[in-house]
């Protein structure tokens, strides 16, 4: 089915406003890269002042043209960019890119201009890329609609193509987006588009990255993100790359500098500048890569390889050094580098002089290379079912001699059995990439890069995407009557959780000491009594809580007390009085928070918990809502997970239990993002498997 963008990114006219004959300004190099790229359909030039640019007709106004016209490029000074515009909307263009600077990233005055830009586009359903954009380029169609020095074909160009697959790049910044094609070209990675998105006032990241998934074109996507603004069309479109197992490799700048968050829970104080957008990233299976370099390691390896079926990995290298050094940077990823067993050694033993190495690593030596032993190890243990991967050290400097015949390798590459990856320890030869690039193969110059890559690949192969939850449909109940104050406490939040379905200790809020008798029937010991008062939050930081109380007398003295110390301390508070609940049996600590991020909206969080929480800040993230399947995915990921396995003998916990209530929380979150900010339950206890989960303290934070 056709998509509204193919005649954005394959148009088969543009129109070039502002269009100049001086190639040393970005109106002149626009129509030249356009030209020297091939592109295929009619080019119409717009500027009153020439008769002809370069051969071509020039046209006063877009209005002269009298032709359909696909995409409008536009390079004007800022002020006419409006004008412009509209004179192409009533001419019918369907989309266009404003390469032109001076809008929203100057204020003032120029950010009302980006807006009428905005405006006009959504009136007349034109499609705009930009302001401030570097423009696109579709390898394809051959449309360099673009300023940018990286799509200049040079008279000696010889461009080469290892991968079958292409890479489509979508980026907030145009110099980086065409930078990842740069490099990636280089290596010899085939490109479908990379696109820039500038300033968003029409067409954002995440509608470009919505095209892509769809593209039948683009197999690999890298994102380069300082912020999303379709934030809608960015995750649909997420969803959607993980329903087909697209991979994206992503890379979110903006990490730093975010400055402490004044908070009343742990949860928000904990939550880094970008830890929603990893959150999400995490969700949809995003291979996170914050280099480069490395990020274009891995979508050589994406767009060369099939997928792992495990971790295990062989390397195999001409010399023993530098094979440790890539079984050493291999293990440290966390990946298997297996020994070998006999029948297999025996094997390789028969192509090697008598100090090859057989185990693995493999050393072949470079009188193996001669003999023919390199082909024929990959040979063996590209059939092997005793390895997953293979990861092949060697040297390619020499601008003559191949370890390789094309006629052997190729077959083997092409039959995409499992991934085989190539690293160089000299800096390979513009010679020999070209020559592996013939068998579909990319000569990797990074160990580290091509150790993480070939890790990213095998989560990747493991990842399965979360069933969607609907929070709507989630059937809770009507709270509206615990919503309606200013500030809870922890009875009141408690009570809003109950009546959200999600079991608690049977307590009692006492607010005179004559109730205490009751309270104490009701309850019976040992137990625990805790100040209560919406304008205390951290109970025990004004002596507003006492534990494994055991005796009446004990519980009438606390009583006192609790209410003397919060009243010393806080003077000013509205105390409510204290609430009464049992002693909770032992369990593992756990800590599970809900915040409102101000682009993804509710976010789930769950770490350990108690009192070093803050210290450890062994946390997972995820959007609101998740299933009880995604929760304990959450748990798996923590660090400490192995406490609520059997840690050294203790009883295995139950994690069936606090995945349902993560669930519970998250769905309660998501579905009162209106009046609720944060939601803190800490500690949870996690009892044995089948005992089920304590919650021992909770806050709920509305909004104000």
């Amino acid at each position: 089915m056709p998509h509204p963008l193919d005649s954005f990114f394959a148009p088969a006219s543009i129109a070039l406003i502002g269009a100049s004959r001086d190639l040393e300004k970005i109106p002149g190099r626009l129509l030249s890269m356009l030209r020297k790229n091939g592109f295929p359909g009619k080019l119409y030039p717009i500027n009153p002042n020439y008769g002809d640019i370069d051969g071509l007709k020039c046209f006063p106004a877009i209005a002269d043209v009298g032709q359909p016209i696909d995409l409008a490029i536009v390079s004007i000074p800022a002020r006419a960019v409006l004008g412009a515009l509209a004179q192409c909307a009533d001419a019918g263009v369907k989309n266009a890119v404003i390469i032109s600077s001076g809008f929203a990233e100057e204020g003032g005055d120029s950010a009302a201009m980006q807006d009428a830009i905005a405006a006009l586009a959504k009136k007349t359903g034109m499609r705009i890329s930009g302001p401030n954009a570097e423009g696109f380029y579709s390898q394809a169609q051959r449309v360099a609609a673009t300023f940018s020095p990286t799509v200049d074909v040079k008279p000696n160009d010889r461009p080469f193509v290892a991968s079958k697959r292409r890479i489509g790049i979508v980026a907030q910044s145009g110099g980086i987006g065409f930078a990842i094609y740069h490099r990636a070209k280089a290596i010899g990675v085939a490109l479908s588009y990379v696109v820039s998105a500038g300033n968003e006032a029409d067409l954002g990241a995440g509608e470009f990255f919505e095209y892509l998934v769809q593209d039948s074109s683009t197999d690999v996507i890298l994102l380069f993100i300082e912020g999303i603004r379709d934030v809608d069309r960015f995750l649909a479109a997420a969803r959607r790359a993980g329903e087909i197992g697209k991979p994206v490799i992503v890379t979110k700048v903006g990490r730093s500098g975010a400055g402490e968050r004044a908070a009343a829970s742990h949860t928000a104080s904990m939550a880094g500048w970008s830890a929603a957008y990893d959150a999400v990233f995490e969700k949809y299976g995003f291979i996170i890569s914050n280099d480069l370099d490395e990020a274009v390691a891995i979508a050589a390896v994406l767009t060369t390889n099939p997928l792992p079926k495990g971790d295990r990995v062989a390397v195999l290298t001409v010399s023993g050094g530098a094979g440790i050094w890539g079984a050493d940077t291999v293990s440290m990823q966390g990946l298997q580098v297996p020994e070998l067993s006999a029948p297999i050694q025996n094997e390789i033993a028969k192509l090697l002089p008598s100090y090859g190495a057989t185990r693995n690593p493999i050393d072949v030596t470079a009188q193996g290379v001669h003999s023919g032993g390199l082909q024929r190890s990959i040979d063996l243990l590209d059939a092997s079912n005793e390895v997953d991967a293979i990861l092949v050290v060697l040297s390619l400097s020499s601008d003559t001699r191949m370890p390789f015949k094309q006629a052997e390798l190729k077959p083997v590459i092409d039959a995409q059995r499992k991934p085989i990856v190539f690293y160089s320890y000299t800096l390979p030869s513009d010679f020999a990439r070209r020559e592996l690039a013939a068998s579909g193969v990319i000569v990797l110059s990074g160990l580290t890069h091509a150790a993480v890559a070939m890790r990213k690949l095998v989560e990747h192969a493991r990842f399965k995407l979360a069933p969607p939850v609907d929070a709507a449909a989630a059937g809770l109940r009507d709270l509206s009557a615990h919503l309606a104050s200013a500030t809870l406490s922890e009875a009141d939040s408690k009570a809003l959780l109950r009546a959200a379905g999600i079991a608690l200790p049977d307590e009692v809020l006492v607010r005179e000491k004559s109730a205490l008798d009751a309270a104490i029937a009701h309850v019976g010991f040992p137990l625990v009594m805790k100040v209560q008062s919406p304008d205390i939050p951290h109970k025990s930081e004004v002596g507003g809580v006492r534990v494994n109380i055991a005796t009446k007398g004990e519980v009438f003295l606390a009583f006192e007390a609790l209410l003397e110390s919060a009243r010393r301390h806080r003077p000013d508070a509205a105390i409510q009085g204290v609430l009464v609940g049992p002693m909770a049996k032992k369990g593992v600590e756990i800590i599970i928070g809900t915040m409102l991020d101000s682009t993804f909206g509710p976010m789930i969080m769950v770490g350990f918990g108690g009192i070093t929480t803050e210290l450890f800040r062994d946390v997972i993230y995820r959007p609101a809502p998740v299933s009880a399947v995604e929760a304990s995915r959450m748990l798996a990921e923590l660090k400490a997970a192995p406490l609520l396995n059997g840690f050294r003998g203790a009883a295995k916990a139950d994690v069936a239990a606090l995945s349902q209530l993560i669930a519970q929380v998250s769905v309660l979150a998501a579905r009162y993002s209106a009046q609720i900010s944060e939601i803190e339950i800490n500690p949870v206890l996690v009892h044995p498997e089948g005992q089920g989960v304590t919650i021992v303290d909770a806050l709920v934070v509305l909004k104000n």
